[in-house]
């Protein structure tokens, strides 16, 4: 599934949070990037329209990682069985805290059980990353590429997973993005102080080592 790109700021549409009103959930979302990152409220909600396979003393309303990697777990054992099209890197941005993720989630779930759909969805690839606000900066502002890993890794990501092999897989993607968008700008503004800087950039598996560790 694909969206046009991630809510600039962090809210839902007035109709979703009407219908969250409507739900009387235990409490009422103030931070949707915390509030729906263990899966709580998400579970209550499919309550609603699932009762028989929703039992909420099954899940904690805790912020600890252990307590969010449960109750997605039994979230997307459902989703399964449902046949729910929710993408997994949506489910893994919400987890994380990424920027615009549980927006993006709430929305579908809302599309899912209600069958409407948003007028401001469009086609194109999901982004959690902050690539849209770097490009907003000037070239001499923006990230290198050891401040990307960190800005568009979260540690809770590498806590979760324990194959090295994938975070290190990440990295990387996250670093060659970092050099195409590097390139871009040189082909750009060849002679800006900020692309000459960066051109001499490289980024070596000690320092992602450095970055494990953290």
């Amino acid at each position: 599934m694909a969206y046009a790109q991630t809510p600039k700021k962090t809210g839902l549409p007035r109709e979703v949070l009407k219908w969250l009103q409507s739900l009387d959930l235990s409490f009422s979302p103030k931070n949707v990037r915390r509030d729906f990152s263990n899966g709580y409220l998400v579970a209550e909600i499919f309550s609603w329209y699932y009762p028989e396979d929703f039992t909420m003393h099954s899940y904690d309303n805790g912020t600890s990682l252990a307590a969010k990697l449960s109750n997605w777990a039994q979230i997307e054992r459902f989703f399964t069985r449902q046949h729910i099209p929710l993408p997994k890197e949506v489910i893994d941005g919400t987890i994380h805290c990424k920027p615009g993720a549980a927006e993006l989630l709430v929305q579908e779930i809302y599309s899912i059980l209600t069958h409407r759909r948003l007028k401001t969805w469009l086609g194109g690839d999901v982004d959690f990353s902050d690539r849209g606000y770097q490009v907003q900066l000037p070239m001499v502002a923006r990230s290198t590429a050891s401040k990307a890993i960190k800005n568009n890794l979260r540690q809770s990501e590498m806590v979760a997973e324990p194959n090295i092999n994938t975070i290190q897989g990440k990295i990387q993607a996250i670093v060659q993005r970092h050099l195409e968008d590097r390139r871009l700008e040189r082909l750009q503004d060849p002679n800006s102080r900020g692309s000459l800087i960066r051109s001499r950039t490289s980024v070596h598996f000690k320092e992602m080592d450095r970055t494990l560790s953290y």
